[in-house]
């Protein structure tokens, strides 16, 4: 069966931010940083490097600055980090962040539990930092959290979806990631949404961000590839969730995501062998269990 769907896709390998920030066990900058650097030479393009958030509500993160500065950089690899305010993009410019990433959430809800205000305020907070993201020529990504589902309100409008991705869109983001927050998608859900956001905006304006809470990540993410999305945002061994939607236990794994794509033929510049070796590593050293299927099968 002939598939219609892109030849090539870009990974945004979260594993060390949005995997490691929801990690119980605080990692040290050179591990991180070790991290990092293996991820580079898997052949990641893409690695979310860290977040300049208040070190009080995410610990995980408050060596954020020393990690980017340590990082052996890889030519052709950018190292992001998400910059929630000015204070938080004066940090990721100081340490020379490659590119910066915003939030906001698709759920009224949602984003008063996670950064206590609204959607509307949220929005407000950042556009100081796109701004002065554009005067120093550095990109800004977006990302819109509960497109899906919400812990609090359960279903998400479609249309609030649409009108949040199209701000941050018009602000400027050169990109909007729309994430799976609770993992509650399944592939009609996504296929009505994407139909609908897709019918205002191009398809490489949007990226898709699974969580496999209810192991309909790679299902949600053929339904996106069908589409015409080709950014797929993906953790390292599965590394993470979200700390404020419960039972949301782990981001898609990379090593699941990479071996899908790799045998449909889809090319994504990524070594599976050497990223299933790292994800066996981090997980070894969190003492977690690995969430990705294919590192287990490729381990024994």
């Amino acid at each position: 069966m002939q598939l219609n769907v892109p030849n090539k896709v870009n990974i945004v390998e979260v594993g060390p931010r949005d995997g490691l920030q929801n990690e119980k066990q605080v990692l040290t900058a050179g591990d991180k940083v070790e991290l990092i650097n293996a991820l580079s030479e898997c052949g990641m393009n893409h690695i979310e490097a860290g977040s300049f958030v208040s070190p009080k509500w995410v610990p995980q993160m408050a060596n954020s600055e020393e990690v980017l500065r340590a990082i052996t950089r890889t030519d052709g690899v950018i190292y992001s980090a998400l910059t929630p305010n000015m204070r938080g993009y004066e940090g990721a410019f100081k340490a020379k962040a490659d590119s910066v990433a915003v939030f906001a959430s698709a759920s009224e809800a949602f984003s008063q539990k996670n950064i206590n205000c609204s959607i509307a305020d949220s929005i407000a907070r950042f556009k100081d930092v796109i701004a002065q993201a554009k005067k120093d020529n550095i990109p800004v990504r977006g990302y819109v959290s509960c497109v899906l589902g919400c812990p609090y309100e359960g279903e998400v409008s479609m249309s609030e979806v649409l009108s949040v991705t199209k701000t941050l869109l018009e602000l400027g983001c050169y990109e909007v990631s729309l994430g799976d927050t609770i993992g509650v998608g399944t592939a009609g859900k996504t296929h009505s949404l994407l139909n609908l956001l897709l019918s205002q905006i191009p398809a490489n304006k949007l990226a898709l961000h699974c969580h496999d809470t209810y192991g309909q990540a790679l299902a949600n993410v053929l339904i996106g590839l069908q589409q015409g999305i080709a950014t797929f945002d993906s953790s390292v061994a599965g590394l993470g969730g979200c700390p404020y939607a419960k039972g949301a236990s782990g981001n898609l794994a990379s090593e699941d995501l990479i071996y899908m794509l790799t045998n449909m033929n889809i090319e994504t510049g990524i070594n599976l062998k050497k990223l299933a070796v790292v994800g066996n590593n981090i997980s070894t050293k969190l003492n977690r269990h690995n969430q990705a299927k294919s590192g287990i099968a490729l381990r024994s």
